[in-house]
């Protein structure tokens, strides 16, 4: 691995995966939930370290690749935010590891920003149901694990 690229691990949602990496990172959190209406991606927390301006990019916090780890990806709202978000922070590349998503979701984060995110994705459905959920699904783990679904619903 090349020393001169800084690289940080980005979970965005709550049902953040632990990952092994062959040297420590920065962990940092990106905390979304999708408003249940409009199915709207909500940022209710960020702790992202202040960057400088992208003309003094050598010197900016920022990690060059980051790590997003987004274990579900249904209509890709979420995860197209957080890689926007990523991008104006200043990361250079973003590698997105999700465990399964639906093809439009899928498709919709990875138009986000096509030559800066590369999609690792473990498996993808077909379709959402009318309320942008995983068909035949597994239902929004976040919220049952978190019990937040109450919180914003």
């Amino acid at each position: 691995m090349n020393s001169k690229h800084r690289i940080g691990r980005v979970d965005a949602r709550r049902a953040a995966v632990q990952t092994v990496l062959p040297v420590p990172v920065p962990v940092h959190h990106l905390g979304m939930y999708r408003e249940p209406s409009t199915l709207d991606p909500v940022e209710y927390y960020n702790n992202l370290p202040h960057h400088v301006p992208q003309s003094s990019a050598e010197n900016s916090t920022a990690s060059s690749l980051v790590i997003l780890v987004d274990p579900v990806i249904a209509t890709g709202g979420t995860c197209a935010a957080a890689i926007q978000t990523l991008k104006e922070w200043g990361a250079k590349k973003v590698l997105v590891m999700s465990i399964i998503g639906a093809e439009d979701g899928v498709k919709r984060a990875a138009e986000e920003w096509p030559e800066g995110t590369e999609l690792w994705i473990a498996g993808v459905d077909a379709e959402l149901t009318p309320g942008g959920m995983l068909k035949p699904g597994l239902g929004d783990i976040g919220d049952r694990l978190f019990l937040t679904n109450a919180k914003h619903s």
